[in-house]
């Protein structure tokens, strides 16, 4: 084995930080093993940043790549672009990428023609209809064809990956660092400031903690999902909580339909910590988000779905979280029930979250520990 294995983890997006955080941590750890290297790409600069700080991750290289409405293809031009050089200099022996961002998929492109082996955290997560999510699901699945090992966090998904041809010998299956993360952070006293406009919440009803942002809802299924959510705040015993995403095709018709709507309290995007203490004290979660479909169920917490599939059905199956689409009578109903029916609720709270232990990230690091002779 040589003295150090390089490892080059390449990051882009808030999720792909958090996710990719406890390897991080752990490959430096081992520091006796691994030298660790970290690229952002900066695909979101100002969520990428704040996670990089909650968690002390500083970036040995930066490509500040965020450009105003850039498209997926201007962003995989400029991450091919930026990141050759590096692997050209730096010669890592492997690059690490998580999920299904464009940045992951210009990484492990880039990758491959360097010759540098790709790990890939999270691989197998299949919704079989690649406009949904869009242009998620084929960047997933590419990124599994371009890598050397797969970090699968279910069976289910080491089954997706099998079933394409993949060989049983390049999967690893982990659990999802997103559990680890989870617990790293949902363990941190931490209350909202004076002036936090989180201190607005009225903690004396229950709180309903919603996210809706994906490109597949905007327009029509946004309107409809705000309808279902002025139904809820209606009945007068919940405190709806929307931090509402910077994209103005979310939060111009968000806050059109939604502002000023007693009971409906509407922030800006929240950091890591604050989502998690938000996730703390939901009694329910309404999400189109894939992270919290494996976050809030770490916490007890069902998840109502807004979305018509999904790549993470393990939830689904294990009775932690529920496909409710768009519709707004469906929305306003299956809340309605959770809210209405002690029993009903207690089901999908008491459901064992099938998405980890916590201990994903050691299994990766050992993984490629053991990969190199």
């Amino acid at each position: 084995m040589p003295e150090h294995i390089r490892v080059l983890t390449v990051l882009g997006t808030r999720p792909e930080a958090i996710k990719l955080a406890p390897v991080i941590s752990e490959l430096t750890r081992r520091s006796g093993s691994f030298e660790s290297l970290v690229c952002a790409t900066g695909q979101h600069r100002e969520m990428l940043d704040q996670v990089l700080s909650l968690f002390a991750i500083k970036p040995d290289f930066d490509l500040d790549l965020m450009q105003p409405d850039q498209s997926p293809a201007c962003v995989a031009a400029r991450v091919l672009a930026g990141l050759e050089p590096l692997l050209r200099e730096h010669q890592p022996d492997w690059i690490l990428v998580e999920g299904d961002t464009t940045t992951v998929i210009a990484a492990a492109l880039c990758a491959h023609y360097n010759r540098v082996r790709v790990g890939h955290v999270e691989s197998g997560l299949r919704s079989f209809d690649r406009a949904n999510p869009f242009p998620e699901e084929l960047n997933r699945v590419l990124a599994d064809h371009a890598s050397d090992l797969l970090f699968a966090p279910t069976i289910g998904a080491r089954d997706n990956l099998l079933r394409e041809g993949i060989a049983p010998a390049s999967i690893r299956v982990t659990g999802n660092t997103v559990i680890d993360a989870l617990q790293s952070v949902a363990a941190l006293p931490w209350e909202p400031p004076e002036g936090d406009p989180l201190r607005a919440i009225d903690l004396s009803r229950r709180l309903l903690l919603v996210t809706a942002h994906r490109r597949e809802n905007l327009g029509q299924p946004l309107a409809r999902i705000c309808a279902a959510l002025r139904a809820l705040a209606a009945r007068g015993d919940v405190q709806v909580v929307y931090p509402v995403h910077l994209n103005p095709n979310v939060w111009g018709p968000v806050h059109d339909l939604l502002s000023d709507t007693p009971g409906i309290l509407l922030v800006p995007p929240q950091d890591y910590l604050r989502l998690v203490y938000l996730m703390k004290r939901a009694y329910l979660v309404l999400t189109d988000s894939g992270g919290i479909q494996e976050e809030a169920p770490g916490l007890g917490r069902p998840v109502l779905v807004l979305r018509e599939v999904t790549e993470r059905p393990e939830g689904v199956a294990a009775g932690t979280a529920r496909l409710v689409g768009t519709d707004t009578d469906r929305i306003f109903r299956e809340a309605a029930t959770l809210l209405d029916d002690p029993a009903a609720y207690a089901a999908m709270a008491h459901a064992v979250n099938p998405y980890g232990d916590g201990h994903a990230a050691k299994r990766i690091v050992d993984s490629l520990e053991e990969s190199l002779p």
